[in-house]
């Protein structure tokens, strides 16, 4: 099953590219604290696909790490940090299913589009008190655009917020098929 999802994602990043590299999410724009001493501050762009998220964070003063299952993927964001010149990001091939997340170890872990329910214990302690989850994707209302998408994969309304009730939520929306959440833990 692991080399099957790692196929697959390669065979979709080598379709996409000839494609744009694309842009960060806007959430990040307004959710990420500035980094204001010469602290090591890590990110975890979980997930990440070519890093443009972990690349702006990267960007913004944090030491990432971006986590992907497709090495195709992984060297396109290499290609951009070489582009871009950037050093303080870290890349990782890695099959989620056999994730060890370290505990405590991020100040913002950020994911966007993915979703393993199996994981959210991981994701939670894998982020400092203090520092944040930064959290999108899609819910059930996305079978409306594509039916046939796989509902494992898609959030019920409102289960997201439920996964971080125990922590200050700054930002919860629930927008036409997509959820996110923007949290900062006790």
């Amino acid at each position: 099953m692991a080399g099957q999802d790692r196929i697959r994602w390669d065979q979709i990043y080598r379709d996409r590219h000839k494609s744009p590299f694309p842009p960060p999410d806007p959430l990040l724009f307004e959710f990420t604290p500035p980094v204001n001493d010469s602290n090591d501050h890590r990110a975890l762009d979980l997930a990440g696909g070519v890093g443009q998220n972990g690349l702006w964070l990267s960007t913004q003063g944090y030491l990432v790490d971006i986590v992907d299952i497709s090495r195709v993927a992984l060297l396109r964001a290499q290609a951009e940090m070489t582009r871009r010149k950037l050093r303080n990001v870290n890349l990782f091939q890695l099959d989620l299913d056999d994730a060890q997340l370290e505990a405590g170890a991020y100040e913002i872990v950020c994911v966007f589009r993915y979703l393993k329910r199996s994981l959210m214990p991981q994701i939670r302690a894998c982020v400092k008190p203090g520092g944040r989850i930064i959290y999108e994707t899609f819910n059930q209302r996305y079978r409306e655009v594509v039916p046939g998408f796989n509902p494992l994969f898609l959030l019920e309304v409102g289960e997201l917020a439920g996964y971080f009730a125990d922590w200050k939520i700054l930002h919860n929306l629930e927008s036409g098929h997509i959820s996110r959440i923007v949290a900062i833990k006790p």
